[in-house]
């Protein structure tokens, strides 16, 4: 009884090989950034524009050395950057989707390289700009 298991059926596919994609890539990055805007935003939002703007941080909350401080930091940006990058993914995944639905799927490849290109440029400039923020 000693040996490996099999199960039948799976040993041999008829032959039928899965064919390589890059979509498991976009699906990765539409699912962080539908993370990102469905738990994250909402936070960084009464964050920034409900507990800062009120009473309860004091004065100095907006003063732009302590602002500017916060935003230098390197976990800030990170942060900021992902805030910013996941969600354009997301919205290059559904616009695409979207496109494809309404009747465009004889120009699916030019759709897709048009959404993702749109969001690895975005994802390129938030990092120039972040880097660059001393």
């Amino acid at each position: 009884m000693g040996g490996r298991v099999r199960y039948p059926g799976l040993d041999n596919l008829g032959g039928i090989r899965m064919s390589k994609s890059n979509e498991p890539i976009w699906w990765s990055l539409f699912a962080a950034g539908g993370v990102v805007s469905a738990i994250f935003i909402p936070i960084f939002i009464v964050i920034t524009g409900l507990i800062l703007p009120s009473s309860l941080t004091g004065e100095e909350a907006f003063a732009f050395e302590r602002i500017h401080e916060a935003a230098a930091h390197p976990i800030v940006r990170l942060l900021v950057f992902c805030l910013i990058v996941f969600p354009l993914f997301t919205f290059a995944h559904r616009f695409r989707s979207i496109l494809a639905d309404v009747g465009l799927m004889k120009i699916r490849p030019v759709i897709s390289v048009f959404c993702y290109g749109f969001a690895i440029f975005g994802t390129i400039i938030t990092a120039v700009v972040l880097w660059n923020l001393s």
